[in-house]
């Protein structure tokens, strides 16, 4: 079995005379620490000031101008009243966290920072917007309009560099290579506040006072004394008066889902979702000074412990069977005596990672009287071929029974007088004979392998589980999440917007829908998703089998912008009555903001 891998980092502190060597090694692609400025589609600085995003996207719409790259055609009042095609499914959706809860914390990130990507930034301060310096965002034509900078990021090449953040030094490659469901991984940096900007204790205390936590739910009391894991939940909300009482007398706080409140996680994890075509969910651990609240187990999930505060000691230990290598389930708690020699053993502290697959066993204790704060990075739970073949196996045989009359056929009169428990040692020629002609069967259930409706179906499984994404300033510009169709006084509607055959639009996401074909097609997808695991049921979309193609036009168009009336659709009415449901669930961004339009 492979030895668990240790790299130690030490970065120098950046400054000014060295930020502009690092830009240029940057741009050679030769390091791996992922920076703001060393990314293939980074926004230009203006627009990492969110407020100057909101101004010149409102400046825009009051203009009602956009750029258009393909031919002018003019709005026809009947396309709003353009037969619809598509239906609602029946099943009700508990709705979305608010939006409120995904805008990121506003503190500023540390002279020198710099190695956190831009998707974990920060909005930078609120400012009057200096719009003579905006000529990367937008330029000034002599009519007064503006011209748009539209959205150019592709979904899964944002969650690649969060990741490659996220295990910074190591190179990408070498991990997904050897180290990957593997072997323990251990980065030391000796920078401590490398991960400072997702959780830390006042970030805890905050959420206790101002969230709605309730034990067992979204928080668990526990501890490790003289061998023994003990739960301490009691009943009812989480107010920080009994959580830190329990914190005080030596007991650890488990975080169930923090990134149901806390935005900066929800940002991570929805990122790196996108990239992994998995699930990625936190735990976070709060462990007072010189104790242990967890048995020494093993888990189901691939995992990440990124240290935040203070210290913690820990433990890994190999697989203790074959069997036990990947597991699909977590394991029990053992006896000390149980789980042998570790093959790891380090002290972690603030700035520091350490990895490891689904079924080695860990523990970790804190030390030398600090406290210690940690998140747990997971994903790939159910995530494996074993998965894929549980939902393949089942669908192929059917296939096959209705495809072949062998299968349906009686079986053999002497079948019980040759296989069992008494016969299984028996080496007869008839029982030789009955076992060809069972893989003689299975070969045809094995012509029969529906593989593309079983991924389907595990990508179904994703869009149930995903987070919600979180949508930023520049793109609730361009999609429905932003200020368009308000009410006003006197039961008035204004900023109202429609989409035309000359609109040019892209999925939100690269993996925000998959179309799946069972009794009828549908599209599910995930922007409605609950911030709580598997917190509401899936929403989908059912469409017509002809407008499917609409949907791969989109798909496999990603990230680049379609223009509606070239949709693989027949005509202008389904490509606008396809283009309007999707724009109305949040599934499509515009590149440029809509027009407004007046009612005759």
């Amino acid at each position: 079995m492979d030895t668990p891998v240790s790299a130690f980092a030490m970065y120098k502190a950046n400054t000014s005379s060295n930020k502009e060597k690092k830009n240029k090694k940057r741009n050679k692609g030769k390091p791996q620490v992922i920076s703001p400025k060393a990314t293939s589609r980074s926004l230009p600085p203006q627009l990492k000031d969110e407020k100057k995003q909101i101004e010149l996207a409102l400046k825009l719409k009051k203009k009602n101008k956009k750029v258009k790259e393909s031919k002018n055609i003019i709005k026809k009042k009947q396309h709003k009243k353009k037969r619809s095609k598509l239906s609602k499914p029946e099943t009700k959706m508990s709705p979305a966290k608010k939006s409120s809860k995904q805008v990121l914390n506003s503190s500023d990130v540390p002279d020198g920072h710099e190695d956190v990507p831009l998707l974990l930034k920060p909005p930078a301060k609120k400012e009057v917007p200096d719009l003579e310096s905006a000529d990367e965002v937008c330029s000034h034509s002599s009519d007064g309009s503006f011209e748009f900078t539209p959205v150019e990021t592709d979904s899964e090449e944002e969650g690649l560099k969060v990741f490659k953040w996220m295990i910074a030094p190591y190179d990408i490659d070498e991990f997904f290579a050897n180290v990957w469901e593997k072997k323990p991984l251990h980065i030391a940096r000796g920078k401590h506040d490398f991960y400072k900007e997702l959780i830390t204790t006042p970030i805890i205390d905050d959420m206790l006072r101002n969230e709605h936590i309730q034990f067992t739910k979204n928080i668990d009391v526990t501890s490790y004394v003289d061998g023994e894991r003990q739960t301490h939940n009691p009943e009812g909300r989480a107010h920080p008066h009994l959580v830190w009482d329990f914190y005080l007398n030596g007991c650890s706080v488990r975080l169930l889902n923090p990134q149901t409140y806390i935005p900066r996680l929800h940002l991570m994890n929805t990122a790196m979702q996108e990239f992994f075509n998995s699930f990625v969910g936190a735990n976070a651990y709060l462990t007072p000074p010189d104790s242990q609240g967890f048995a020494p187990h093993y888990d189901d999930i691939e995992a990440f412990i990124l240290q935040t505060e203070g210290k913690k000691h820990w433990r890994v230990y190999k697989p203790l069977n074959e069997g036990e290598v990947l597991p699909r389930v977590s394991s029990k708690n053992y006896q000390q005596d149980e789980i042998g020699k570790p093959i790891l053993e380090v002290t972690l502290e603030a700035g520091d990672m350490l990895y490891f697959p689904r079924g080695y066993i860990h523990q970790g204790v804190t030390i030398d009287g600090e406290h210690s704060l940690h998140v747990t990075i997971s994903m790939y739970q159910k995530h494996s071929w074993a998965d894929l073949f549980e939902k393949l196996m089942p669908a192929a045989l059917q296939m096959a029974i209705s495809e072949n009359v062998e299968l349906r056929q009686g079986l053999p009169f002497d079948i019980y007088n040759h296989f069992g428990l008494v016969h299984s040692d028996s080496q007869t020629p008839r029982r030789k004979e009955i076992t060809k002609m069972i893989l003689s069967l299975f070969e045809k259930i094995k012509q029969t392998l529906p593989i593309d409706d079983a991924v389907d179906q595990m990508h179904k499984n994703y869009q149930h589980a995903a987070l919600p994404p979180v949508i930023n300033d520049l793109e609730k510009a361009v999609t429905v999440f932003g200020d368009s169709d308000v009410m006003i006084a006197d039961g008035i509607v204004t900023n109202r917007v429609e989409i035309c055959p000359d609109t040019r639009i892209r999925l939100l996401r690269k993996n925000i829908l998959r179309m799946v074909s069972e009794d009828k097609i549908r599209v599910y997808y995930y922007v409605e998703n609950s911030l709580e695991y598997h917190g509401n049921e899936l929403p989908y979309l059912e469409i017509e089998e002809e407008l499917a193609p609409g949907i791969e036009t989109l798909i496999t168009a990603y990230p680049e912008y379609v223009a509606v009336e070239n949709l693989d659709l027949p005509n202008d009415s389904d490509k606008l009555s396809l283009a309007d449901a999707l724009w109305g669930r949040g599934l499509i961004m515009t590149e440029y903001p809509l027009e407004n339009v007046e009612d005759d």
